[in-house]
C-alpha cells in the first residue's frame, strides 16, 4: 500500500513572497501552450543555463505538447559581477546548427551575460535563437537582449526560489521571494 506524504512547505523567515506557487504553475503552464504553438512544425533545442533554470526548464518542457530536445549551458565571469569575460564552463552538447533553439534562463538582469551567450551560440548558426525567461528585470538593463518569452517582468529587487539563490541557499523554495536587506 502506497501512502502520500506531503512535501515539505519551506518558507524561511526573511523573505517576501513575491510570486506564489501557483502563479508560477499558471505562467510556465501558458509559456508552453505558446511555445508549443509557434513551433508546431519544427523541433526545438531549449538550452537551459545552469543552475537557476532546473526548475523553471523541468516544468516548461513538461507543459510542451511538441517534441522537444533538451541541453545545457554553464557559464561564469572571473574576478567577479560584471566582468566583461564570458567562461563557457560547460558547453552545450547537441549540434544547433541549423536547429530551432530556445535559450531558457530563469532571470534577465543587466543582459551581459545572456548577451555573450547568444553571440557565442549564433556562432553555431542555428536556423533560429530566441529566448525564453521566468523573470525579466527591465529597469536594471544594460544590453538590449530580445526577450521573447517572458514569465513575469519584476521589481529591482533580490530575489530567490525557485531556482534562484543566494550563495547557493533558497534554491528549493516553491515559491519567488524578495530576500530582505538585512539578509542579503
Amino acid at each position: 500500500m502506497c501512502h502520500h506524504i506531503p512535501s515539505p512547505i519551506y518558507n524561511p523567515e526573511g523573505i517576501e513572497n513575491l510570486i506564489s506557487k501557483d502563479e508560477i504553475d499558471i505562467r510556465v503552464a501558458e509559456l508552453g501552450e505558446k511555445i508549443s504553438q509557434e513551433y508546431l512544425d519544427r523541433q526545438p533545442i531549449l538550452i537551459g543555463i545552469l543552475k537557476g533554470v532546473v526548475p523553471f526548464i523541468s516544468d516548461l518542457m513538461r507543459q510542451m505538447s511538441i517534441n522537444i530536445e533538451v541541453d545545457f549551458m554553464s557559464v561564469s565571469r572571473p574576478k567577479g559581477y560584471g566582468h566583461p569575460d564570458l567562461v563557457i564552463e560547460q558547453d552545450v552538447k547537441l549540434d544547433i546548427t541549423g536547429r530551432h533553439v530556445i535559450v531558457v534562463e530563469d532571470i534577465v538582469d543587466m543582459g551581459i551575460t545572456l548577451d555573450n551567450i547568444i553571440e557565442y551560440l549564433s556562432l553555431k548558426n542555428p536556423a533560429t535563437l530566441e529566448i525564453c525567461a521566468l523573470l525579466d528585470k527591465t529597469s536594471r538593463r544594460q544590453v538590449h537582449v530580445p526577450v521573447k518569452y517572458v514569465g513575469f517582468e519584476i521589481p529591482d529587487e533580490f530575489v530567490v526560489g525557485y531556482g534562484l539563490d543566494l550563495d547557493e541557499q533558497y534554491r528549493n523554495l516553491s515559491f519567488i521571494g524578495i530576500l530582505q536587506r538585512r539578509l542579503v
